[in-house]
């Protein structure tokens, strides 16, 4: 009787350890870990949302433009008003492109007007030791030549001014940009000096000395501009 009992308690002992041993039973550590799965999953979805809702929220514009771009491109510029150029997240990325073929443009055409610059060069070294019917030649030349150059210089000029503004402000510190930019301001200011004693000229030729030093100070500035954009 005694084996008897004996035998069924190991057999319902051997039975209970065949179950704590079943691999399709869930212990509590799995079911923990399974637990904690979840609220990782969670957080990584609130992460993401908030990573692409700071994305969306990057202003379009920069802070600060020029006052050709402000006046075409700015928040309240003609073309916003207009809706001619909406100002939303498509619209600037279409924008950017058009910038680029711009400010392609207006690098190819610098290198044109310097070419004419060095032409006219020649030709105003020319003008001032001409004589008679020589002179009267040169002359003509060397008026069509400035008229090229107005032309080519102002397209050029306004290639830069009414492009659309960048993706982000410029960055802070000296740069090749910025030193292209202070030399712009000269350049121009020089060219226009030249053009206003070009007329002055013709009625008070004791101006020729500071025509041409207005001219060589335009060259010169603008071949620089060219240089530090470029190298």
């Amino acid at each position: 009787m005694k084996h008897r009992l004996l035998t069924i308690f190991l057999l319902f002992l051997g039975i209970g350890s065949v179950q704590a041993q079943n691999p399709t039973a869930t212990p509590d550590s799995v079911r923990t870990v399974a637990d904690t799965t979840a609220p990782a999953t969670t957080d990584a979805d609130a992460l993401l949302a908030d990573l692409t809702d700071s994305t969306e929220a990057q202003p379009l514009l920069p802070r600060k433009m020029i006052f050709t771009q402000r006046a075409f491109w700015g928040p309240k510029g003609l073309l916003r008003i207009t809706n001619a150029a909406p100002l939303t997240a498509e619209g600037r990325a279409k924008e950017l492109k058009i910038r680029r073929t711009m400010l392609v443009t207006h690098q190819i055409g610098g290198f044109v007007t310097l070419a004419g610059f060095v032409a006219q060069g020649f030709l105003g070294a020319k003008l001032y030791n001409a004589k008679g019917e020589d002179y009267v030649r040169v002359k003509r030349q060397h008026e069509n030549m400035a008229t090229f150059i107005n032309i080519s210089y102002g397209t050029t000029l306004a290639l830069a001014l009414t492009s659309p503004p960048p993706a982000v402000g410029s960055r802070k510190g000296f740069s090749s940009i910025k030193l292209h930019k202070y030399l712009a301001i000269v350049h121009l200011t020089g060219m226009v000096a030249t053009n206003i004693l070009a007329r002055a000229i013709q009625t008070n030729y004791e101006l020729k000395p500071y025509h041409r030093a207005a001219a060589y100070t335009t060259f010169g500035t603008y071949a620089a501009s060219i240089i530090a954009l470029t190298f």
